[in-house]
């Protein structure tokens, strides 16, 4: 059975694209992809995984993440954190 830092290790590259250890101090959750693209915009940086199910940015030690629609993408990205 994997433990639950395996899981982590796997699943959030997975569904963001980023790396664990390009990830900012803190997170923002948001379900809204406008939110991502503004925080990118505002801070001149890319939006990374646009491929992916989770969306992000990161800027000044925050990452924001667009974890989409629905109760369980909220529960699994809160699992993850």
């Amino acid at each position: 059975m994997k433990t639950k830092e395996d899981i982590v290790n796997n699943w959030l590259p997975r569904y963001t694209g980023k790396d664990l250890n390009s990830f900012g101090e803190f997170i923002l959750l948001t379900n809204f992809t406008l939110y991502v693209e503004m925080f990118a915009r505002w801070n001149d940086v890319p939006v990374e995984g646009k491929d992916k199910n989770w969306p992000s940015a990161t800027a000044g030690g925050i990452t924001i993440i667009n974890f989409g629609m629905g109760s369980p993408n909220a529960a699994t990205v809160m699992d993850l954190l």
